[in-house]
């Protein structure tokens, strides 16, 4: 389905080529201030609190929030948009600003590049460590989201075939990321955040017209397509469904979404404590912009009503690169397509960053360390050599996860990339909030905490396990993790409750 002019395709490539040749001048600048694995992964060069604030929001921000969820929304309407563009954003940037302190507290203290080390340092198990580092695996369907979201942007704005997309923007994000780190990711980032601003106001602005008569004839419009559309639940969808699934269940989520590697280790990027303040400031503003942008969604369904272009439909995927070309004039088109590759791009090097460290760092160097040099400089360099390795399998897991995806999504990639990512964080949420906020908290509390999320979570999910008095199953995977986040919560407070009771008698 070929939907791009000439101009636009053209434009796209020109575009597209300036942008490749900023991301390798960041690349090459940061690359060559690295000399060893905690370079690599935080940086060595004193970042601004306001450019790791704007990384902040270019790694919450992903290809789910600009080119997957608005897809949501076109499809499903207010009940969608409430869902993802009201109470989860809500509940993730109070989570933020809550967490934020206390972690890089934890973080500085210990000196943790990653997640995993967070966990070991923390509750003083190397056990726990590893085994969170494997959990961390569980986050390469998020790269898979990120990668068919970003095909499907440029396939549509190219009209050239999935395939050859995909792979390219593999090639070339994995390839610059084996070299540059924190050190460029935050510089590319900033760029991104900054692209990402201005394509969140062009896509907000974009619905103007139909808001001439007011908002109830925007209502209308909406409710002459398809009644429902206009609903706050829509039981056509197994996602927002009732007020648990669609209120509850994401409260829960977006509290606890804050606890991915890429997002609650930014805060380590900063020198000083004095920055943590405007860090947040500016991460919180842009990032309360940043998802508002999936309501361009409504403006899409109101384009097209059918979801359907001659005749063929639009996969939920495809809803947002579709309106992008078929709405703006290729000046403007252009930019937004560059803005919805941003989105997809800021979070994949984080990602990439991230599970590559924690792979290299955190499961390789503890089970194989012994096999590398004893010298120091030569065991750097091995460090680093084998981290470049690491990118180059998850690459080709990538492409490989990421065909598949496109060849056969069960409804949307986003439900595949929320079944792993949300039983990550799940696991994750209870270690990190007793963490934080009490002392003296035995390590068999957050191991069997983190246990006890994965298997409630992908019990309910694969057992499509219904939640009594609520039309809410474990088929969406934000329902499967919220229980296992309560369930995991209520065992850790009942086992603490039970542990310092005997400790005071």
């Amino acid at each position: 389905m070929d939907i791009a002019s000439n101009e636009m395709i053209i434009a796209t490539w020109i575009l597209i080529i300036l942008y490749m040749s900023i991301t390798i001048y960041f690349v090459v600048r940061g690359a060559l201030k690295i000399k060893n694995i905690n370079d690599y992964a935080l940086g060595n060069i004193s970042f601004s609190p306001i450019a790791v604030g704007l990384s902040l929001a270019a790694s919450m921000t992903s290809a789910a929030t600009f080119v997957i969820n608005p897809g949501f929304i076109a499809y499903y309407g207010f009940s969608a948009f409430i869902s993802y563009g009201i109470v989860l954003p809500i509940s993730a940037i109070l989570s933020l600003i809550l967490l934020t302190k206390g972690f890089r507290k934890h973080g500085s203290f210990f000196k943790a590049q990653t997640m995993a080390q967070w966990m070991g340092s923390r509750y003083n198990s190397k056990g726990y460590s590893l085994f969170f580092a494997f959990l961390s695996l569980l986050l390469v369907t998020f790269i898979v989201l990120i990668c068919v979201g970003l095909t499907k942007v440029l396939s549509k704005s190219l009209n050239v075939d999935e395939v050859y997309v995909l792979v390219g923007i593999v090639v070339f994000i994995f390839g610059y990321m084996m070299f540059g780190g924190a050190n460029s990711m935050v510089y590319t980032n900033t760029v991104q955040a900054i692209i990402m601003i201005v394509v969140a106001f062009i896509l907000l602005g974009s619905g103007y017209d139909h808001f001439r008569n007011g908002v109830h004839e925007f209502i209308n419009q909406l409710r002459t397509i398809d009644p429902k559309l206009v609903q706050t639940t829509n039981e056509t969808s197994f996602l927002f469904r009732d007020y648990f699934e669609i209120i509850f269940a994401q409260m829960v989520i977006g509290v606890a979404i804050v606890c991915q590697p890429h997002i609650i280790t930014k805060s380590l990027l900063l020198k000083t404590d004095k920055d943590i303040n405007r860090y947040l400031i500016v991460g919180v503003l842009v990032q309360s912009l940043f998802f508002l942008v999936v309501f361009a969604g409504l403006f899409a369904r109101l384009t097209f009503p059918d979801l359907s272009i001659d005749g063929k439909m639009i996969p939920l995927d495809g809803v947002i690169s579709a309106y992008v070309v078929n709405e703006f004039p290729v000046y403007i088109g252009v930019i937004v397509v560059l803005g919805l590759i941003s989105a997809g791009i800021s979070t994949l090097e984080g990602l990439i960053q991230s599970i590559s460290t924690t792979t290299t760092a955190d499961i390789i160097k503890p089970l194989f360390g012994k096999y590398f040099p004893k010298d120091e400089k030569k065991n750097s360099a091995a460090l680093i050599l084998t981290n470049k390795v690491v990118i180059i399998v998850f690459a080709f897991i990538s492409i490989i996860i990421s065909y598949d995806q496109l060849i056969n999504p069960k409804l949307s990639v986003g439900i595949f990339a929320q079944n792993g990512v949300y039983a990550y964080f799940s696991a994750a949420f209870v270690p990190i909030l007793f963490g934080m906020f009490l002392k003296n908290v035995p390590k068999q509390i957050p191991i069997f905490s983190s246990i006890i999320a994965i298997v409630v979570h992908f019990s309910f999910y694969y057992g499509k396990i219904a939640v009594p008095f609520t039309k809410a199953t474990g088929e969406n995977p934000g329902v499967a993790a919220s229980i296992a986040i309560l369930s995991s919560l209520l065992f850790a407070i009942i086992y603490y409750l039970i542990v310092k009771d005997k400790k005071n008698v």
